[in-house]
């Protein structure tokens, strides 16, 4: 998959940008606060249909205006795409695929499969698990369909079946909150079946990368943890169920799932150096990519590297250049502050990249 150009029009510090890009390699320079990540966080916006930094999708406007948007046009298997996202103040946002809006946003997610690696992926080790599972989610939903539909079915069930819980009368309707209990279990069973293959899948090949990068100098580990691993999970929800009124919310099902990270056998979270940390992260992130590269439609996913080079000592880093340097990694979009590290990537890249410089918004082709 590649993204030939790019239309942006009022999208956070961005006035208006008309953008043609290279196949392989793009790179944005720029002081931090120029704007260099709002141009790979509109790219992102249209795949998943909202921001990677920012839920609300109005925040998004630029100040001062009354709407934003975000046309890109993609050869997808040879065949052109045209991708447009629209949206006004007090208004829901609007999607298109070939001029044509979608009547359910959802349908469009998995069409461009992207990868981001950004400062915030950080969450994923010292925030909680919702995080996690979230990192989850958002990859096995690209090649996925039924999975993010079980997803939006078990939230649905597990909200109402909470808001059965929270009352107070005594006059609960058992039936029906069985019938949400039911629910939650045959789509969490799914959901933990599909998580679990896809961790994996997944990590003999995030430790290759990591070895890679780190030179071999630590041992590494990802375990997936659920309440689905002791047993049918309609009987672990329905076994503590007279807790869970006390508690006024579910104790048990696949939204209390998680990641166990771990370097040489020690919490990450507590053990791990800058260093170390952002080196799993990266490997975890390329990892992810290469399992959407192999799953679904066989699309290789476009690439965003987000300010990565920060933290990481000069060995580490020269690993991640001669990384996104292969062919494998297809179209690449990365930003820096340093010239230097780009020009090392670009060396090995021939003609093959374009090269842009960000300043308050404005985007110039060097």
């Amino acid at each position: 998959m590649i993204l030939k150009q790019i239309s942006i029009l009022n999208y956070k510090n961005i006035q208006e940008a008309n953008l043609e890009f290279s196949p392989g390699i793009n790179c944005f320079i720029g002081m931090n606060g120029e704007g260099k990540t709002n141009i790979l966080d509109s790219i992102y916006f249209l795949s998943f249909t909202k921001s990677a930094t920012n839920s609300i999708d109005s925040m998004n406007i630029r100040h001062d205006q009354d709407f934003f948007m975000l046309q890109g046009e993609y050869n997808l298997d040879d065949v052109d795409e045209q991708i447009y996202c629209g949206m006004k103040r007090g208004q829901k946002k609007i999607f298109k695929r070939g001029g044509k809006a979608y009547k359910r946003i959802a349908d469009h997610i998995g069409l461009l499969p992207i990868i981001l690696v950004s400062p915030n992926d950080q969450i994923l080790i010292i925030g909680g698990s919702d995080e996690r599972r979230k990192f989850m989610d958002m990859c096995i939903s690209q090649y996925n369909k039924e999975y993010m539909y079980s997803l939006l079915k078990y939230n649905k069930a597990l909200q109402q079946r909470n808001m059965l819980l929270k009352n107070e009368s005594a006059d609960v309707d058992e039936e029906i909150l069985c019938a949400y209990e039911e629910m939650m279990a045959e789509t969490g069973e799914y959901i933990y079946q599909q998580r679990k293959s896809f961790v994996e899948e997944m990590i003999p090949v995030f430790q290759k990368y990591y070895s890679r990068i780190s030179g071999n100098h630590e041992r590494i580990g990802l375990t997936y943890t659920s309440h689905c691993q002791r047993g049918p999970l309609l009987d672990i929800i329905q076994r503590d169920r007279a807790r869970d009124f006390i508690m006024g919310y579910s104790l048990h099902g696949i939204h209390r799932d998680d990641l166990d990270m771990t370097i040489n056998d020690y919490s990450l979270k507590r053990e791990g150096s800058q260093g170390q940390s952002k080196t799993f992260l990266i490997s975890l992130k390329l990892a992810q990519f290469h399992f959407l590269k192999q799953t679904g439609s066989h699309t290789t996913p476009i690439l965003l590297l987000d300010d990565i080079f920060d933290k990481l000592d000069s060995k580490r880093v020269e690993q991640i250049i001669a990384l996104t340097s292969e062919e494998d990694f297809g179209q690449v979009f990365i930003t820096d502050t340093n010239n230097e590290n780009l020009d090392r990537i670009l060396a090995n890249r021939h003609d093959n990249y374009k090269l842009f410089n960000v300043c308050k918004g404005e985007i110039i082709n060097l």
